[in-house]
């Protein structure tokens, strides 16, 4: 499936408008309207959290998780793209245990 990518203005929490690029996900249009950057960052919060509680679960002696997303619309609302596979979204896990 191929995403159509478009610039659009997104709201932080303290007020600040930028600009991001944004793929749409589903067939419909992609608004000009500004959009709140809480739709995107709120569905990173599940994983994260997941992630984290592994890790302290598993106790490594290092942990490094880099985390990249592709921010995406889908029916009107930003959402987080985690698993397309590119340098864009991704997801690494590092973890080390000294001997």
């Amino acid at each position: 499936m191929e995403f159509q990518s478009k610039v659009i203005s997104v709201e932080l929490a303290d007020g600040t408008v930028v600009k991001i690029e944004a793929s749409s996900i589903s067939d419909r249009k992609v608004g000009l309207q500004t959009r709140p950057f809480s739709e995107a960052t709120s569905v990173i919060k599940s994983p994260v959290k997941e992630i984290a509680e592994t890790v302290q679960t598993i106790k490594p002696d290092k942990a490094r998780v880099r985390f990249g997303i592709e921010i995406g619309v889908d029916a009107g609302k930003l959402t987080a793209i985690l698993a397309k596979g590119t340098s864009t979204a991704n997801l690494e896990i590092t973890l080390e245990w000294d001997s």
